[in-house]
């Protein structure tokens, strides 16, 4: 029995030595897919600027598949509809729940589906506001505002909620600010140099934050 367990506590143990990032592909018909440069140049930041050595390949991995627990880090965006089953709920939660991070970057329309699916992964936490004196804010680079505005949408300020699992950090949801579109290529979106930076440092904030916790 004993031995089983220590096998079963591997099985769900996350290799946060790797420093994998993957692309969440989720069910509902969302476009898990959007951005598709804007991890790559996140990672190139990050290895650049905050000495990471992050395997610049992208993987893409499934909610309900045991690879996620290759990655410290996955990632999530989109505009529309996400839906998890009891499947995905169960992965994802023992990924959490085990040393994962979940980042989701709400690109416009995903507000009402990641917080209806994220209350079925944990029904007894709720999304809190991140303050602007949250150490995730702090470094490397300093944000005295807290979350930065990337791209306007509905003229509401920026956000950041967490999802908290005994005192851990476990998921944090950027919204009303895009994040994830300020790292893409300089040509997608025509992003001013200072907005992209913007972008970029708080991404590296949030990878930095991650290895460091």
């Amino acid at each position: 029995m004993k031995i089983f367990l220590l096998a079963l506590s591997f099985v769900f143990s996350v290799n946060i030595s790797s420093q994998k990032v993957a692309r969440l592909k989720y069910q509902g018909g969302g476009d898990w897919y959007s951005n598709p440069t804007a991890l790559p140049n996140l990672i190139g930041f990050c290895n650049k600027n905050i000495n990471t050595f992050i395997d610049k390949n992208i993987d893409i991995v499934d909610v309900k598949s045991e690879n996620i627990f290759k990655y410290a880090i996955i990632f999530a965006t989109g505009h529309g509809n996400v839906y998890m089953d009891d499947q995905d709920v169960s992965n994802l939660r023992k990924y959490l729940v085990s040393g994962g991070f979940l980042h989701v970057s709400d690109n416009y329309g995903l507000d009402v589906y990641i917080r209806r699916e994220m209350k079925k992964v944990f029904p007894d936490l709720e999304f809190v506001e991140l303050p602007s004196t949250h150490n995730i804010f702090k470094k490397p680079f300093l944000f005295v505002e807290g979350m930065p505005k990337i791209h306007e949408h509905d003229d509401k300020q920026p956000k950041a909620y967490g999802l908290f699992y005994k005192n851990r950090l476990v998921c944090f949801y950027d919204y009303e600010s895009d994040l994830s579109d300020g790292w893409e290529d300089v040509n997608i979106h025509n992003d001013s140099v200072e907005t992209r930076l913007k972008a970029l440092k708080m991404g590296a904030n949030i990878v930095n934050y991650v290895f460091e916790n």
